[in-house]
């Protein structure tokens, strides 16, 4: 399984996946979900990934082999994140149907979903969530982030907390408190996990960070979270039905 979230706010975005992929219980594996392709100082675009891994993993190679082939469309010469978002949801649906076929019958899901967010230069930072069928939505002021995979756990904390005007650092530590929360409910999503924060107008990549279970700051959260809400709860008042 999977877990990714990313926000769109006003200083600019954060991102932040899981790396753990799940086909049974002897057959867990790392694999990276969260993708960036840069061209310095005029784009920035960055890819989280869920669901089928053979499925994402062609589009993704599908999307940097016309980059290199320099193809009539590509990822560095569409001239907007919306039309960025259109040939991720296009790439998926020449893989789903490509592949798909071969699979009829054997009950596999080819399907994949993406979160595609960053910055063209002459554009704000936008962000989009590709459904499996190709199709997709923006994330807007009102609705400023967007989870896929295992997102129910990780939900309640991020709705309480986040808006379009929260600072980029409360944001991603409240990302990571929701990663906490759905790694203490579902093994199927693990550690280690990126984590990216971009400011918008710097088309600067490098807040790229790589978090396992030896993280000194991510654990010092998920303590102070687990602590914080037990001290939360002993203060309740007392029952009186």
């Amino acid at each position: 399984m999977t877990y990714c979230v990313a926000m769109r706010l006003e200083q600019g975005m954060i991102f932040a996946a899981d790396s753990r992929t799940n086909a049974g219980v002897d057959h867990i594996a790392t694999f990276r979900k969260l993708h960036r392709f840069e061209r310095e100082g005029e784009r920035l675009i960055v890819l989280l990934t869920a669901g089928n891994l053979a499925t994402t993993q062609s589009v993704l190679s599908l999307l940097r082999n016309r980059i290199r082939d320099d193809a009539p469309r590509h990822l560095y010469k569409v001239p907007s994140l919306y039309d960025v978002a259109e040939l991720v949801g296009s790439t998926l649906r020449e893989v789903i149907h490509r592949d798909g076929g071969q699979g009829q019958g054997s009950g596999v899901d080819f399907g994949g979903s993406f979160l595609v967010g960053g910055q063209i230069r002459g554009e704000p930072c936008r962000l989009f969530h590709v459904y499996p069928a190709g199709n997709f939505i923006e994330a807007t002021v009102d609705t400023p982030y967007f989870q896929i995979g295992e997102s129910k756990y990780g939900k309640p904390i991020i709705d309480r907390v986040v808006d379009y005007r929260l600072p980029l650092d409360e944001a991603m530590k409240c990302a990571l408190i929701s990663f906490d929360s759905t790694i203490r409910s579902n093994l199927s999503v693990g550690m280690p996990l990126d984590a990216m924060l971009y400011t918008q107008d710097s088309f600067d990549g490098s807040r790229h960070y790589h978090i396992d279970e030896r993280h000194a700051f991510y654990t010092a959260l998920r303590e102070a979270w687990s602590d914080g809400l037990r001290d939360t709860f002993r203060a309740l008042p007392p029952l009186r039905l």
